[in-house]
């Protein structure tokens, strides 16, 4: 059982690795005692996950994340796939660090395999507020470790 962290087209090195693991644990703990188990970050292109994006869920749009979740029961699972340039484009695009952009996807596709949606309204603003919430915790509890 691991969270691993890979580029697939681009080069992309996340500094702090097991302070993101140490934190994403916390995040599954806090959300009903739930467990990490194989979970996969993926960085890539736009075009790279545009392309999973048709041909998995057949959505012809450029998306920042892509969750595959394999969660059973208790255990948390999946992949995510992150396009670092959409990451890059919102971040300025909703004026904010990079570091703080990078944050909200990678907890946003450990969300999803807790359960949360956002493709509704309602659904959504409850996943930003834990979205708010655990990039606070990060920010607090963890940024001193990276």
């Amino acid at each position: 059982m691991a969270v691993r962290f890979v580029s697939e087209d681009i080069s992309f090195d996340l500094k702090g690795k097991n302070t993101y693991k140490r934190w994403i644990r916390a995040v599954a703990a806090a959300e009903g005692g739930r467990k990490v188990g194989d979970i996969a970050y993926i960085f890539c292109s736009d075009e790279y996950l545009h392309n999973i994006n048709t041909q998995y869920l057949n959505h012809d749009t450029l998306t920042d994340i892509i969750t595959f979740d394999y969660t059973e029961e208790n255990i948390i699972a999946g992949d995510i796939f992150i396009s670092i340039e959409r990451v890059k484009d919102n971040a300025i695009t909703f004026n904010v660090p990079f570091s703080d952009e990078l944050l909200r996807v990678l907890i946003h596709g450990i969300l999803h395999l807790l359960g949360y949606e956002d493709k509704q309204a309602d659904k959504k603003a409850i996943m930003t507020e834990k979205e708010n919430q655990y990039i606070s915790l990060f920010k607090k509890e963890f940024t001193s470790k990276l």
